[in-house]
């Protein structure tokens, strides 16, 4: 639209661009001389007000070009065929970000998000450098000193330690982990619906990161869906927060699906280029430690549906490899 403005044009601090106003002639009045139109861009669309007419018009990506916004650009020389196009694209994208509207909304009409308190299964203590096989697996996978994990007592043939599940500070359900790599490896009490990790975030944080399991999620204080799947039940509690959402799947087979489950949901899609053997981001945080994990999933975050399609056909060909 821009390119179709008159030359002679200037832009206040507060963004508003000033040119001479085509509509004036067009509505009884002289022809405008001074510069008294003018025109914001907004993320998504455009505002127009004429100081000397009165003539108002504006445009909101998503929506249709209303008579006035199409009667403005008119004025202004743009062409019908550009019109029509700027209106069907504005279509396509209300097409997508409006079922994401209106799901959010009807998300958000329901009734609060609750878990039922709930007891942890036996335990013997809290893991501590005395129980030295449970500590240097704790360590080992980065789970922070402070988060409390407790040595299970369920299997006493198969040593592993417990997680506790927690929502608003109460227990609402626990995995045991146990230390070898027979299966099965998680005994999981998880209630529909929950996300791992709400109570690490903090207030002020503007992202958040989403995993898949469990210590991906303890090594970096993000979530954990505990699979590759994102449910409706989920992705509502993580939208409860607020925040920009950045999926980071496995990079395995199964983890292809966690990246279609978060285009579906608008999310943004994380897949880091790295090396042989790094899979998800504990092994990742083992190589390189927090800090460095984290720069690595920002840098790659992609919100754009067409690069998140690029990255993952990436992924898939590289795992064929």
């Amino acid at each position: 639209m821009l390119a179709f403005l008159p030359g002679k044009r200037k832009q206040s601090s507060s963004g508003w661009i000033s040119f001479n106003a085509p509509c004036c002639v067009h509505n009884g009045n002289t022809p405008d001389r001074r510069g008294r139109g003018g025109i914001k861009l907004s993320d998504p669309g455009w505002s127009y007000h004429c100081f000397n007419c009165g003539y108002t018009a504006s445009f909101i990506l998503g929506r249709n070009i209303g008579f006035k916004a199409r009667r403005l650009l008119e004025w202004i020389g743009v062409p019908e065929n550009d019109i029509n196009q700027i209106n069907l694209e504005s279509m396509r994208h209300r097409s997508m970000e409006g079922m994401i509207e209106d799901r959010q909304r009807v998300w958000n009409s329901l009734a609060p998000i609750e878990f039922a308190e709930t007891d942890l299964p036996n335990f013997v203590d809290f893991v501590t450098p005395a129980q030295a096989e449970h500590w240097a697996y704790l360590r080992n996978r980065h789970v922070p000193e402070d988060y409390p994990v407790m040595v299970s007592a369920t299997n006493t043939t198969r040593p592993g330690v417990v997680v506790p599940f927690t929502y608003n500070n109460q227990v609402v359900g626990s995995t045991i982990r146990f230390l070898d790599d027979r299966n099965p490896r998680y005994i999981n009490d998880m209630p529909r619906g929950y996300v791992f990790g709400i109570d690490l975030q903090q207030a002020g944080w503007q992202h958040v990161i989403v995993t898949e399991g469990i210590f991906d999620a303890l090594c970096i204080s993000g979530l954990a869906v505990m699979h590759n799947e994102i449910s409706d039940d989920q992705a509502r509690l993580i939208r409860s927060l607020g925040r920009n959402v950045v999926v980071v799947p496995d990079q395995d087979a199964a983890g292809v699906a966690l990246i279609d489950r978060a285009v579906e949901l608008g999310w943004s899609v994380s897949v880091p280029n790295w090396p042989e053997g790094v899979k998800d981001i504990n092994d990742a945080v083992k190589l390189w430690g927090k800090l460095t994990t984290l720069l690595t999933i920002m840098q790659s975050s992609e919100s754009s549906r067409i690069k998140i399609e690029l990255r993952k056909k990436q992924l898939v060909k590289r795992l064929r490899a």
